[in-house]
């Protein structure tokens, strides 16, 4: 049988623990946005994870576009560097917010999820080093992008996996995060929660 971290490990398990999904039985995601507590910070969330995966799936799409030769390199860079940038900044930015302000607050509103923002915690430091294994690669690849075609190959390969893995890293915690937050947002108000 698998221990406890294994099943709750980003990139092995397939959602929240059921102990952890009681709030979202009660407020399932289909019915958040006829919610009257979904304006708001539940809104605000919300919206900033749909721009990181579609910053996800831009740099996703963007980079099999170089592969197939539907941009050369120096178009390619022009516009990966700056989405890039504005992806792994405005991502690890976010964490800090939540893991410095927004998790301490919700766990002590509701003790009984304390054990989900540990995971969501234990998610950030995953996701953290996915993002320097991403940045590594990507000005690896940049800097290849002036040297042979066979280097140039290479590099894309080695950052189109690093990028798959940290995207499906990402849209796992995403939609965890959002099945332990919204709900309990929708459940208490912003007021309540925030003060």
């Amino acid at each position: 049988m698998a221990d406890q971290a294994d099943i709750h490990h980003l990139e092995s398990r397939a959602g929240l623990p059921e102990d952890l999904r009681w709030l979202v039985d009660k407020y399932p995601r289909e019915d958040w946005f006829d919610h009257d507590n979904v304006h708001g910070m539940a809104s605000m969330w919300l919206q900033r994870h749909d721009m990181f995966r579609e910053l996800g799936a831009m740099l996703t799409t963007g980079i099999g576009d170089y592969r197939e030769g539907r941009m050369d390199a120096q178009q390619f860079a022009r516009w990966f560097a700056p989405r890039l940038n504005h992806f792994l900044g405005n991502l690890d930015g976010h964490h800090n917010v939540e893991d410095h302000h927004y998790f301490p607050v919700f766990a002590n509103a509701e003790t009984r999820l304390r054990p989900g923002f540990e995971i969501l915690d234990a998610d950030h430091h995953l996701i953290h080093e996915a993002l320097e294994r991403n940045a590594e690669t990507a000005s690896a690849f940049l800097r290849a992008l002036k040297e042979s075609e066979d280097s140039q190959r290479f590099a894309a390969d080695a950052y189109a996996d690093e990028n798959a893995r940290l995207v499906a890293m990402l849209t796992r915690h995403l939609d965890d995060e959002e099945d332990l937050i919204i709900p309990l947002i929708l459940d208490r108000g912003d007021r309540d929660l925030i003060g």
